[in-house]
């Protein structure tokens, strides 16, 4: 079977959000991605698009962030590629889950949910640009409805 594919490019704007997750949601409704994959990769892709805005640059200028979506051999792979400083996401320390709210430190849950909803997650830095990619064991919705 042939792969699956979808490439685009976002701005660095968080109102590009909505524009994220509605591709998604296209994408994943032609593979049958059901909606708990949904939904974690929704979150995953989010949480790594946010904090590229929100810490990536060190200008106000304006920066496109690719994405390339990939479903082959029930597998689900997003590469997510910026130009912005480097930033490698496996080398964020796991927070402290025991900490109440208050005294936790601020920063690092998100990444920390990323690599725990998606079933890998790896980075590489390749002619000045960071290149993350996450990837996820499909589960379709005409798997999920034969197991009930």
């Amino acid at each position: 079977m042939k792969p699956e594919k979808l490439a685009f490019e976002l701005k660095n704007d968080l109102a590009e959000l909505d524009t994220l997750a509605e591709k998604l949601e296209l994408f994943g409704e032609r593979i049958g991605l059901d909606a708990r994959c949904l939904f974690e990769t929704n979150l995953a892709m989010d949480e790594l698009f946010t904090n590229i805005i929100s810490y990536g640059f060190t200008d106000d200028q304006e920066h496109w962030v690719s994405f390339t979506l990939t479903f082959a051999d029930e597998e689900l792979s997003i590469t997510i590629e910026d130009d912005g400083i480097p930033f490698n996401p496996l080398l964020c320390k796991k927070p402290d889950l025991d900490l109440p709210v208050e005294a936790s430190p601020v920063g690092g849950l998100g990444i920390h949910l990323c690599r725990n909803m998606m079933d890998e997650m790896d980075y590489r830095r390749s002619a000045d640009r960071n290149i993350v990619t996450i990837r996820k064991k499909k589960v379709s919705k005409k798997n999920q409805s034969q197991k009930g």
